[in-house]
């Protein structure tokens, strides 16, 4: 037998509704904030995530499904399955000329992203991510807009215990003051870090804060790199952007911390990063981040635009809210007769009703058995209601049974 491939799962049955569910919530969340949908390709060109992601981020390094397709070497190309999907929000954004549009340009997106990486609870090489992105405000408006939007989703679901983690990685300026500072204070440890904080060491020095190797962590203990780690270096400018920031979150009531360690996996974030922890199973969990990322459009090919947003994992969010264990149709038509009960069926169908019925001829208590665990109620449909033009209504939940004289008023 052929089994799914290790990382990937079937989503069917009982489970399909609350994913179901989630993804009408994000809908109904963020249409009402005006953020339209976006639906990019599940495949991009290779170099757009190792130009907008970053090729010292894992995800590029050691994660991504790449292959080759083409026949000729001269029409050969690169493809990925895309492992995010900010880099193809952007990528659209420029090729179609979205930026001539009156800003700011708000987009969310549900779908599958695709990751080489270890399966573990919450975590597939198949996932699913549910986002937003908002173009053309540099604003820290809209870094509070967006954080406001995940965590009203959140909240829809169910998941109102939040806490918010804050930091402000700079603009370009504060970054390479911050990166040179960073380098200094850990060359005298370079042979002591692991292999991938070495290559970050010489390409993204702050990707380095985000290493979760125990021998590193203990070097970033050290009282003289921890100050360094610590200290405030952002600009004037960038300073007064994250204050502005607090001010909206203090005026909506939403709770935050602020984490100088807090970095993010990506390369293009400047200025605003944030992570939601949910304390839902007890213990907190991770279950959305973002930031603003204001070089990522340039970098690709479009012209200077400010930008911010975030992304959320689906199986985790499955993980930690309130199943959704049935949802019961309206009718189940028990008729012996086939053709009779499909008309009827046909008919409440395109009266708005969800209804189905026994194609296989069964005998009346086998589909009354079938009813009563699919269905709010079973409409009879024996020899005497057609041949006489009734209908018997029987409610399967309280068992009582009326007689309903004509189609309509059923």
């Amino acid at each position: 037998m052929v089994k799914a491939q290790r990382g990937t799962k079937d989503i069917f049955g009982e489970e399909v509704l609350t994913w179901q569910w989630l993804l009408k919530n994000a809908q109904d969340v963020f249409q009402k904030a005006c953020f339209s949908e976006i639906k990019t390709p599940i495949f991009e060109a290779t170099e757009l995530f190792a130009r907008g992601v970053g090729d010292s981020t894992d995800i590029v390094n050691k994660e991504m499904y790449s292959f080759s397709v083409g026949g000729a070497e001269k029409d050969s190309a690169s493809i990925t399955l895309r492992p995010e999907n900010t880099a193809g929000v952007v990528r659209a954004f420029i090729e179609h000329n979205i930026v001539r549009q009156s800003p700011p340009q708000k987009f969310w997106y549900f779908g599958p992203m695709f990751r080489y990486e270890r399966p573990q609870a919450g975590r597939q090489r198949q996932f699913h991510q549910i986002g937003v992105e908002m173009f053309g405000v540099k604003e820290a408006s809209a870094d509070a807009e967006v954080i406001l939007a995940a965590v009203n989703f959140l909240k829809s679901i169910g998941l109102g215990d939040l806490e918010i983690e804050l930091n402000s990685l700079g603009c370009p300026k504060c970054k390479a003051e911050y990166r040179n500072s960073i380098k200094e204070i850990l060359k005298p440890y370079l042979n002591d870090l692991c292999d991938d904080c070495k290559m970050r060491y010489e390409k993204n020095p702050l990707r380095i804060l985000d290493c979760k190797n125990e021998d590193c962590q203990k070097i970033f203990e050290l009282k003289e790199v921890k100050e360094v780690i610590l200290a405030d270096y952002i600009c004037d400018e960038c300073s007064e952007h994250f204050n502005q920031l607090i001010e909206y979150l203090d005026g909506l009531n939403i709770k935050y911390s602020r984490n100088k360690l807090l970095v993010r996996g990506l390369d293009y974030y400047n200025r605003t990063v944030f992570e939601i922890k949910s304390c839902a199973l007890g213990s907190q969990s991770a279950v959305c981040g973002g930031g603003r990322y204001d070089g990522l459009v340039e970098m690709l090919g479009g012209a200077p635009t400010p930008a911010v947003g975030f992304a959320m994992g689906v199986e985790r969010l499955y993980v930690l809210v309130d199943k959704i264990k049935s949802l019961k149709i309206d009718y189940f038509v028990v008729s012996t007769n086939s053709l009779e009960a499909m008309k009827l069926t046909q008919k409440l169908r395109e009266k708005g009703r969800v209804v189905d019925f026994d194609m296989q001829g069964r005998k009346f208590a086998k589909q009354l058995e079938k009813a009563s665990k699919i269905a709010k109620c079973a409409i009879i449909l024996g020899d005497d209601e057609i041949n006489q033009g009734f209908y018997s209504v029987k409610n399967l939940e309280t068992g009582e049974q009326v007689k309903v004289e004509s189609l309509e008023e059923l």
